[in-house]
């Protein structure tokens, strides 16, 4: 893509006053953002608990990586296809069955008594998630009309789904110590059956006029592009990034989606139409997007890594570190709306950016010193949560602004994917980056690996940065007269 094309328009944020939400749409909005924490929650709540999970289910350690890998590969790989299915099909009929689904699916990973009855049920909560995320983010962008009101839904469903990620962590902790690791399963259930009973009498059904067939061919090739580029990640924090597998699933993936590309360019009603990936806001908002949630995320494990090996915090005490973190998020949610509308989508971006980096490169003074050190981690954890928020939720508005309805599930499928795949490879790159650098599991040789990490994380934030800088332009500059 070239400078020029680059250098699209950013939505303009208007600087009005938001109407006040009737008493329905309070519902519809509390439903859908309880849904959607509850998923994000899903991404992180079995970290802590997976060595318990392996002793109590007999699953070796180099088979407990796929108690994670089964989720993610799901989440991941079929977002596109079930954004584009809810477009079709519609959107609150795939949304409930996705939350039956879950329910179901968390109910039998917390009875599971072997490996291949809970791995399963992990396959189909990351199939659930697939379905629900880009189903729920299309009915809050069509019950929300674009403006203020929109804005501030998309902010708070920004942030507490960055919350939930961090939350997640807190919480696998506490059930795992105080109960057993199939909370941390049983927990989705009764959340699921409160949304299934409340849903249907407050959300109302959202499709298109017409029904297109849907792509075979494209829907083939993007999942299964998107299942090898996910496996090719995850494998790479496992085998590290010269392995057979690592590079064969990644060139496999590659080649997948650009062939995928080009067989949509030629279908009559294509999975994805090229137009909307040529939309500036939409290609540039979600690389902001990606970096945002890949460095955010990736955070957490290098700072679990941190405090557990350097500090030698317990993983609940670990856990219970990043609850700022969680603050910080939820701040930034709920500021972002009102920043943007007064700087607007672009300015607010690159300003979260920053502050994000600049949080970041103040990690590199952590030592082996417990005081100052969490001192430093709770404030710079803070202040980097604000500013990420503040990208992720730019990211939600540039990405679904200025799209027709019936295009909707398709951008928030988008956007949805390039949040899940975001999540998904932050902590295998990372991870490798810190291993990679480390001469030794001693303390010292730790610290060192994570400062390395640390220092590639700021830079992709900056790298960013700048490319939003570039390839947004301004509302001013944008509603300037072509000469």
């Amino acid at each position: 893509m070239s400078l020029t094309e680059c250098t699209g328009t950013a939505p303009v944020i208007e600087t009005v006053r938001p109407q006040p939400l009737t008493g329905r749409l309070k519902i519809v909005l509390a439903v859908l953002l309880v849904a959607q924490f509850m998923l994000a929650v899903d991404f992180s709540i079995l970290n802590v608990a997976l060595p318990d999970i392996g002793q109590g289910l007999g699953i070796s350690l180099g088979n407990l990586q796929w108690i994670a890998t089964a989720f993610a590969l799901c989440a991941g790989g079929f977002t596109l296809l079930f954004g584009r299915i809810a477009d079709l099909f519609g959107r609150r009929r795939l949304f409930l069955v996705g939350l039956a689904v879950l329910g179901l699916a968390s109910l039998a990973g917390g009875l599971a008594t072997s490996p291949t009855m809970l791995i399963t049920a992990r396959v189909f909560q990351g199939l659930a998630t697939a379905a629900v995320t880009p189903a729920g983010l299309s009915l809050m962008t069509t019950s929300f009309p674009e403006g203020p009101a929109r804005d501030r839904a998309l902010g708070l469903n920004g942030a507490l789904m960055s919350a939930g990620f961090t939350t997640g962590a807190v919480l696998g902790g506490v059930l795992t110590d105080l109960l057993s690791w199939r909370w941390a399963f049983f927990i989705n259930v009764p959340v699921a059956l409160v949304v299934l009973l409340i849903a249907p009498s407050v959300i109302k059904e959202s499709r298109p006029t017409t029904r297109p067939r849907l792509d075979l061919p494209g829907a083939a090739l993007v999942t299964l592009g998107l299942l090898a580029l996910v496996f090719g990640f995850t494998q790479a924090g496992r085998d590290g990034w010269g392995s057979v597998t690592t590079l064969g699933s990644l060139a496999l993936g590659a080649a997948l989606l650009a062939l995928f590309y080009a067989v949509e360019r030629r279908q009559q009603a294509p999975l994805m139409p090229v137009t909307v990936l040529r939309r500036p806001t939409v290609a540039w908002g979600n690389a902001a997007g990606l970096v945002a949630f890949l460095t955010e995320t990736s955070l957490v494990f290098l700072l679990t890594l941190y405090l557990q090996k350097v500090l030698g915090f317990s993983p609940l005490e670990g856990g219970l570190s990043f609850g700022v973190l969680g603050l910080g998020t939820v701040t930034g949610g709920s500021f972002a709306p009102r920043i943007i509308g007064r700087i607007g989508t672009r300015a607010a971006l690159i300003a979260g950016g920053v502050i994000q980096a600049v949080a970041t490169i103040a990690l590199l003074g952590l030592s082996s010193s417990t005081g100052g050190s969490l001192a430093l981690l709770l404030i710079a954890t803070f202040v980097g949560g604000v500013g990420n928020m503040l990208v992720i939720v730019g990211f939600m508005i540039t990405a679904t602004s200025g799209l027709p309805d019936h295009e909707q599930g398709l951008a928030t499928g988008v956007a949805t994917m390039t949040q899940q795949i975001g999540i998904t490879m932050g902590t295998p790159i990372m991870s490798a980056i810190a291993t990679g650098a480390m001469a030794s599991s001693a303390a010292t040789a730790v610290l060192h690996g994570v400062s390395v990490a640390i220092a590639v994380n700021a830079s992709l934030v900056l790298l960013a940065v700048a490319v939003a800088a570039v390839c947004l332009r301004s509302p001013r500059a944008a509603a300037a007269p072509a000469r």
